[in-house]
């Protein structure tokens, strides 16, 4: 339909499935499409490789096990024994606070509080002296409390003692140096009471509470104010009460050594894919152990879901493509048969490189196996699928293969690169090749492209030197075998699937196509008229961004049907009489409209193929003939328009409607007087506005910018074809010279001009030709068979779509139609 130009931005997830059913024609062909890309993403997501056989350490291999993945393999024992390590070297963290001292001072008050009231330890049954005598015996005890209640003892503890004991805890003293734990990097002492920390590297001199009393005994040793029972006394309360300053943070320590634990990097081993991990007959080491049960857990599971999923979805998003097209030109939607051959080339492709990778992974030979993967020929299934649609849909189609043998073959990004450059190489090869030589002879640029394609594919995958002649070879291969699939598979295509490839296109156009030839010496009017047609099409078609050369072959076979009565055809009376003038203009119409037909018929006995046969049936449409109609109307009938038009179907294609417009406007331009460049400019308008205000087009997704566009080429084609020369004076044999721009007849052998002779010789046949009213009969009889029902009965059931201007049989002495009917006959 025509439509101006609107954006085709989805709203919503609803909207996009209205577009994409809008874009097809059988809802269950976009099923088979989805359900092939949904068993294509479960293929990609499976597992078949052979599971690795596992050896223990010291065992003798009976097989080699190369790696068909890359893998980090972590080492569990020598991951612990770095942790440890780190471990040792974290200090630990050690409090230091005076709080144990001031509890120690205020136990030691206490005590010689209670002797100083003159308590009875053995009648307490609490207190700070009650525990003094629970850690004591009690013959120690009654030794020592009638000591400590002596003034000079109570003066030298509380005055000189305890100071001096203050001050040697706030430096800190631990309970035990020998059982103190100590990092090789020192300890870490915290001051819970300045809220500081602090790192000690050198912990030897850090005093404990044995070595801090022994110093304390020494130092009571020299007070002379004492006398031995007193020192022995204070000995015997300091060593039961003097507690540690400086204590282990255990909670704070394994916090710390955790924190540290977990920043230490796993001890791993890096297993690159085709690495050979075990030889067959060596001996198993740990790693090698340690490798093979980390590449059995890696290929145990037979199916990854998440890859599946995501390359379900993704491959959802990139067919999108086949259905959307640039703004402004929707495209030819999809039939039911396009999606089943997309669905069958990507099921065959795709799936085929799981099974060349399947089969390739049991190979010992990992070069070889990377050469499989680079051979395989994407480049050729993306040249097949250019070979039958528009660039925007082999360009889908090249994204999809290469993402699916990416993941098939378990490559990486790289390798989707090389395929995908490689088939848009091939595609435009087969786009630009004219013959099948020129296909041939494209394999030299295809595989120099290619190679130039691999080596930054090399570069990327950082490829070993002893690959590279494999590897070269294979991407050569590769080039090889997709031109060969081309030319062995686009037979089946043409076969099976009714496609007119490039190839059997190009064939098409040889002149010596028995139907050209046939075309060539039975209707040269009509032959002429087609090759006019054919460059107007080829030109509007390039400017529109339709399949060109398609147009071009339809636009020269699309008259084939005038075989059969081509005297009753404008173009091919070369000037005689018009065998219209003596028939009803019913018949007239019935012989018109069975070109058509039998057209078809042509096309498929002589196998144009199936777009061909379907735009000769569609390039006039459900068009009038209206010089015939009205001439019936001027003869008083009462026509009905059924019978003077053609059943079409209207043009279903761009490539259809194109030839429509292209074969309307050429025949009616040979009834321009004077066809100046404005004139045919202004012919060209009246007659697309004409077939468009019919609603001919209305199926063929042409929009008014193509219409501006075809508009403009048919007009550089007709101007062409048109143009002015100069007339050339001649001189009379023997004589005075000739007017200007007036040419000499040309005499026969008799003396009689060749116009007169002309007119004699058709004297006899003239009279020889049988009553008007007989050769209507004969016609008629052989209408009957031709178009069944005759002239009144029902429509041809698939004839051609109906140009206005398609009564080239019309006589001379009929004016044409006015313009705006665009019902004049072919000149």
């Amino acid at each position: 339909m025509i439509t101006p130009k609107r954006s085709t931005r989805p709203a919503s997830i609803l909207a996009l499935f209205r577009l994409l059913r809008a874009r097809h024609r059988c809802g269950w062909g976009l099923a088979a499409l989805w359900g092939t890309l949904l068993l294509l993403s479960l293929l990609a997501g499976a597992n078949f490789e052979a599971v690795p056989k596992v050896y223990v350490a010291g065992q003798v291999a009976d097989a080699d096990v190369i790696a068909d993945r890359d893998l980090l393999v972590e080492d569990a024992q020598a991951s612990k024994a770095r942790r440890k390590q780190v471990l040792l070297l974290q200090p630990p963290v050690y409090d230091l606070s005076l709080e144990p001292y001031t509890a120690f001072q205020n136990r030691i008050v206490e005590i010689l509080r209670t002797l100083n009231a003159g308590g009875d330890y053995k009648a307490a049954h609490t207190g700070p002296l009650q525990r003094l005598v629970e850690d004591l015996t009690p013959a120690v005890a009654d030794e020592i409390l009638p000591e400590l209640a002596l003034p000079e003892v109570q003066t030298y503890l509380l005055k000189a003692l305890l100071p001096s004991i203050r001050d040697h805890m706030a430096e800190g003293l631990v309970s035990d140096i020998r059982q103190a734990r100590v990092g090789r990097s020192g300890v870490i002492v915290r001051n819970l009471d300045a809220n500081t920390e602090l790192l000690r590297p050198d912990v030897t001199n850090l005093p404990d509470v044995q070595s801090f009393l022994a110093e304390i005994s020494a130092s009571i040793r020299q007070e002379p104010s004492l006398n031995p029972q007193s020192r022995r006394a204070i000995n015997i309360l300091l060593s039961a009460t003097m507690p540690a300053s400086l204590t282990l943070n255990r909670e704070a320590t394994q916090k710390r050594g955790n924190a540290v634990v977990s920043t230490v990097e796993p001890v791993l081993y890096q297993i690159q894919k085709g690495e050979l991990l075990l030889r067959r007959g060596e001996r198993v080491s740990r790693e090698q152990q340690i490798k093979l049960q980390t590449l059995y857990k890696s290929a145990a599971d037979p199916m990854h879901w998440n890859m599946a999923a995501g390359a379900f979805a993704f491959s959802l998003l990139l067919s999108i493509g086949f259905f959307v097209a640039p703004s402004g030109k929707p495209g030819t939607p999809l039939r039911c048969k396009d999606t089943l051959l997309i669905s069958l080339i990507l099921l065959l492709f795709c799936g085929g490189a799981k099974f060349v990778y399947v089969l390739g992974s049991h190979l010992d030979n990992v070069t070889l196996l990377n050469a499989l993967n680079l051979g395989y020929p994407v480049a050729g299934a993306v040249g097949l699928v250019a070979m039958v649609f528009a660039a925007r849909r082999y360009c889908t189609m090249g994204l999809l293969l290469s993402f699916f043998t990416m993941l098939m073959f378990q490559e990486d990004f790289s390798y989707f690169l090389y395929q995908f450059l490689g088939g848009m190489l091939a595609t435009w090869l087969m786009t630009s090749a004219q013959s099948r030589q020129d296909v041939v002879w494209s394999l030299v640029p295809l595989t120099i492209g290619q190679l130039c394609i691999w080596l930054g594919e090399a570069f990327l995958s950082q490829a070993t030197l002893p690959e590279v002649p494999m590897q070269v070879l294979a991407v050569c291969l590769n080039s090889l075998i997709s031109l060969i699939l081309l030319f062995a598979v686009s037979p089946v295509l043409e076969l099976s699937f009714g496609y007119s490839t490039r190839f059997r296109l190009m064939e098409l156009m040889s002149l010596e196509q028995p139907l050209m030839q046939e075309l060539m010496v039975t209707v040269p009017g009509t032959y002429h008229h087609s090759l006019v047609v054919a460059n107007m099409v080829e030109a509007g078609a390039k400017a529109i961004g339709a399949n060109s050369l398609l147009c071009k072959v339809a636009a020269l076979y699309h008259d084939v049907g005038k075989l059969s009565y081509p005297e009753y055809f404008i173009e091919n009376q070369f000037g005689g009489p018009n065998k219209h003038d003596k028939l009803a203009p019913s018949m007239s119409a019935l012989i018109l409209l069975s070109h058509v037909k039998k057209g078809i018929e042509l096309a498929e006995r002589y196998k144009l193929g199936q777009e061909i046969t379907d735009i000769i049936g569609q390039h006039h449409g459900t068009r009038l003939i209206r010089y015939f109609y009205q001439k019936a109307v001027n003869l008083g009938e009462k026509p009905r328009e059924s019978d003077y038009s053609y059943p079409g179907p209207r043009p279903q294609t761009k490539e259809a409607a194109i030839l429509m417009l292209a074969d309307s406007v050429e025949a009616s331009s040979r009834t321009l007087a004077d066809p100046t460049p404005a004139r045919i400019k202004s012919h060209i308008d009246t007659i697309i506005k004409g077939i468009f205000s019919e609603g001919q087009l209305d199926e063929s997704e042409l929009t008014f910018k193509d219409l501006h566009y075809l508009s403009e080429n048919f007009q550089r084609i007709l101007t062409g074809l048109f143009h002015q020369r100069i007339a050339y004076p001649e001189a009379r044999i023997g004589g005075a010279p000739r007017p200007e721009g007036k040419a000499a007849e040309p005499k026969a052998p008799d003396g009689k001009t060749v116009a007169e002779a002309r007119t004699q010789s058709r004297a006899p046949a003239a009279a020889a030709r049988p009553a008007p009213r007989a050769e209507e009969a004969t016609l008629a009889a052989a209408a009957e068979k031709l178009l069944p029902g005759g002239p009144g009965g029902t429509p041809l059931p698939a004839a051609a779509h109906a140009h206005p201007l398609a009564g080239r049989g019309a006589p001379a002495s009929i004016p044409p139609a006015k313009p705006a009917d665009t019902g004049a006959p072919k000149a």
